[in-house]
């Protein structure tokens, strides 16, 4: 079969191959699929680099959540573990980790409801607390982690603003609902929350850019406010000044959605059930911007990388 390795650490464009690999080996607990569509994520750059949480052996294959058919022809989201990932035809996946497809759902749209949507709603729900009626600021809106959090904000029933770079990421965010959006490009975020919300500033902080964004949204933060720490896809990881949080009343909150995997794992079904629930509603629907071929792969990376895309970049294998 094909699939992409990484056998030294780099750019994704000069350190991935398409290369020809076993098939994989099945154990106890394990399912075969066919995949049908790999999500790209920021972290999958992160771990061509060797700068993500986990650093898998050499060499490894990148992809962190995929949709794909198994012997009995079922359908089934889930996560192919490294360093066999998903950016393959075939992953040998852990059954437990699982989740079926609905019928009517799109691989591209499937494959897009793992990372991203997990982490948005375990984010907002379980460590931000976010409640009906609150302001969240959803930062760097227009792309895959922030569309999700828009759409999981709104459905929350929460007022949502958003920030994002240049117009058509503008338009993005406005199409996705969001009641105010920031060109940070242009304006002044903090000026322009401030401005928004009467001088109080916004409940909940959705960051996943980190950098001068974390810092500035300490000026725009509420009182009794919460910053979630999603990641830094700026490439700076900003200091907390504990002084500022203790003067300010305000929380900041880490999330590494992963972890939940060894340390409470019943939290990702639940998390499952309550987003088909979302999209049986038509309240959740992936922002997909590109379904790439297979031999395109890195190249969606490179992209992702220089956050140069709106929504998801989907791979299709079998495409």
């Amino acid at each position: 079969m094909k699939a992409w390795t990484v056998h030294e650490l780099g750019e994704p464009a000069d350190v991935l191959t398409l290369e020809d690999v076993p098939d994989p080996e099945l154990a106890e607990g394990l399912v075969l699929l066919d995949v049908e569509a790999v999500a790209l994520n920021f972290p999958d750059v992160l771990l061509c680099r060797g700068q993500y949480q986990e650093k898998p052996p050499l060499p490894f294959t990148p992809g962190l959540e995929i949709c794909g058919r198994d012997a009995a022809g079922d359908r089934w989201l889930g996560g192919a573990p490294l360093p066999h990932g998903g950016l393959a035809e075939k992953v040998a996946a852990p059954k437990v980790g699982l989740f079926p497809v609905p019928d009517d759902m799109p691989a591209a749209k499937a494959a897009s409801l793992m990372v991203t949507y997990q982490t948005g709603y375990v984010g907002l729900h379980n460590r931000a607390h976010l409640q009906e009626g609150e302001t969240l600021l959803v930062h760097a809106g227009a792309g895959g982690v922030g569309s999700a959090a828009i759409q999981l904000g709104l459905a929350a029933g929460a007022r949502v603003i958003a920030t994002a770079g240049g117009p058509e990421k503008v338009a993005v965010c406005q199409e996705l609902g969001a009641e105010v959006v920031i060109d940070y490009l242009a304006d002044d975020f903090v000026a322009a929350v401030k401005d928004a919300t009467d001088g109080r500033g916004a409940d909940v902080i959705y960051d996943s850019v980190g950098g001068e964004t974390f810092s500035k949204s300490t000026k725009c933060v509420a009182f009794e406010g919460r910053i979630l720490v999603i990641g830094f896809a700026g490439g700076v990881m900003a200091q907390a000044a504990t002084n500022h949080i203790l003067i300010k009343n305000y929380s900041v909150v880490g999330l590494h959605w992963g972890l939940y995997r060894s340390k409470d794992p019943g939290v990702i079904p639940a998390t499952h059930q309550a987003l088909m629930a979302l999209w049986d509603k038509g309240l959740i629907d992936p922002l997909i911007a590109d379904e790439l071929p297979m031999a395109q792969a890195a190249e969606g990376l490179t992209r992702l990388g220089m956050r140069g895309t709106v929504g998801k970049v989907v791979v299709r294998p079998g495409g």
